[in-house]
């Protein structure tokens, strides 16, 4: 199967009704996104998932600066 959206000027998309049923999800799900090998693997967010993403995220700032930004625009 493949589906098709368009990013919103916030890097927003939908995920398309076939994508939502095959999930089996709906409004208010958190996603997990996982990048391998330049492929994105999309699934329902696990409870460990959820847990693992709230653990880190306090030590995620040490790459938000302007200069990071500049850095790393271009990838």
């Amino acid at each position: 199967m493949t589906s098709v959206s368009r990013l919103t000027s916030k890097f927003q998309a939908t995920i398309p009704l076939p994508v939502r049923t095959a999930l089996g999800i709906k409004q208010g799900d958190a996603v997990a996104f996982e990048v391998e090998n330049g492929l994105v693997r999309l699934s329902r967010a696990s409870p460990r998932d959820i847990a693992f993403a709230h653990a880190i995220e306090g030590t995620l700032s040490e790459w938000d600066s302007p200069a990071d930004d500049e850095a790393y625009r271009d990838l």
